[in-house]
This record gives structure tokens, sequence and C-alpha cells, in this order.
């Protein structure tokens, strides 16, 4: 099949099924596995370029949900009548169910249940381990800085937290995407301040930026250094990588307790 990919979790979603071969374009924020950077590219996300989609002739185009405003793009592939799947998970157990059906869309039904199930012993495995652990500390993620957001209760993120041993400052809010501020932050007083802003790769992001917010010098959790930058790539896409940014996350919080938890190969984030 000629599979093309708008998002760069389905694309990641497409390398754990085995079918990056069959990718003829990608979107540009899509980084994941190297070889897709050799393929052509459509445009951001949230402004793909129709015409090249279009253009290429594929057999199946891999459309998301996931960030506000891909709606359009899914409107303009039904318009033109290109052959299309939409997928749209927010919580560990969707990323799984969205193996199986772009696997299913694709073909390789059987593949995609086997690695699905593999998936979801990975998370098995960390559910156990979590179990036994009593003192769980808070953690603030921030996705983005001005405005700020953070993820809420319906989120991969507040699931991550609960599998790695802790557990989200911003749990109880009803929403998957949570906008807040400084001051709301300060006053929840996390333990773990964890930067993983959308979009924004790693480096660039100065964990020492957050002292200049007023008041947050204050916080026990910059005066014992415990502000951390979180790979964009393992904690903001809803793929199988999650996995990947659960099991550093987990190490980081108990290591002791997670060093027993064997991460099927499958998972290991080989990005490095």
């Amino acid at each position: 099949m000629r599979l093309i990919s708008i998002c760069p979790s389905n694309t990641e979603l497409l390398e754990f099924l085995g079918l990056t071969d069959q990718l003829v374009g990608v979107d540009d924020y899509s980084d994941w596995p190297e070889a897709v950077s050799r393929l052509p590219r459509l445009g951001p996300d949230l402004d793909i370029d129709m015409d090249q989609v279009e253009a290429l002739k594929p057999d199946l185009v891999i459309a998301s949900l996931s960030v506000p405003g891909m709606e359009k793009n899914v409107e303009e592939l039904q318009k033109r009548g290109l052959p299309y799947i939409v997928t749209n998970p927010q919580s560990l157990a969707e990323i799984g169910q969205s193996l199986v059906e772009v696997g299913a869309a694709c073909g390789v039904d059987e593949k995609a249940r086997l690695v699905a199930e593999r998936y979801f012993s990975q998370l098995e495995k960390f559910k156990q381990a979590a179990s036994r652990i009593e003192n769980r500390p808070s953690l603030y993620w921030e996705w983005w800085p001005k405005p700020v957001f953070t993820p809420g209760k319906v989120n991969w993120l507040t699931e991550i937290s609960e599998l790695a041993g802790g557990y989200n400052v911003f749990f109880n809010e009803e929403t998957a995407n949570f906008q807040t501020d400084w001051e709301e932050v300060k006053r929840r007083n996390p333990d773990y301040i964890l930067l993983s802003w959308v979009g924004v790769r790693t480096e660039k992001i100065n964990p020492a930026i957050v002292q200049k917010r007023p008041g947050w010098t204050e916080l026990p959790a910059i005066q014992q250094q415990k502000v951390a930058v979180m790979e964009e790539e393992l904690y903001c896409r809803p793929s199988p990588r999650l996995l990947a940014g659960l099991h550093k996350l987990a190490m980081m919080l108990h290591p002791v307790i997670f060093e027993t938890v064997e991460m099927d190969d499958l998972f290991v984030d080989k990005s490095k």
C-alpha cells in the first residue's frame, strides 16, 4: 500500500506495525524512525499541503484529531475523496486500540494484534510494580508555558504518572488539556516540575526558566532541584513510544522498585 501519515504519532504507530517502508509522505514534524527523514514533507500537521497529498496517490492517509485544528485536514480529505482513517487516542488503552485499527486498515491484522498484546503486557508490568508504592510524589507537567497548559484527568500523562508511582497534580480537572496559570501551579506545590513543551525539542528548553516566575523560587521542587526537561517525543505523542517515557519517569521516581521491571525490546527507546 501507498501510505501517508500526517501526524507524528501515526507515523510512529506505523513503525511499530512494521509499515514504515510503505510510507510515501509524512508531515513536517514526523521525526521517528530516522528512515522517514528521506520522505516527501507535506507541511506541518495543522497546515498539510493537500495538493501534494493528492499528487502522491495514496491508498490510505492516516489522519488524526489529537490536536485542535486537525479537523480541517479530515474535512479536506473527505472533500477530495481520498481514502483515509482517523485516530484520536486520549488514553493508553485507546493507543492500543489504535494499533489494532490502523493495522486492520493496512492489512496487517495479525501483526497489529500481536503488537497490541505486547503493548498491554508491558503496561501491566508497570501497573503491578506501581501497586507496591505507597508514597507517591505529585507531578506538574507543563505542556506550554504561555498560556500555561497542562494535562488533565482525561490524558495519557495522568495514567503515565500513576504507573510510574506518582500522580498528576492536575488529575482532578475533567479535561484532556487544562489551561491554568503559574500562580495556581505554585498553590498546588508539586513535588516535581516536568517541562515537556509540545513541538519543542529538549535542548531548546532551559529548566532554569522556572526560577524567573513570581514566587516559584520558594517551591521545594525548585529548591531541591526536582525540575526536569522531559523529551516531547516520549511524553506528548499518543503512540507506544510513551512506554519508553514511562520507563524513564519510573526510574527517576522509584528506581529500586522499577529496576526489576523488564522492558520489551520493542518499546525500548532507540532514538539515542
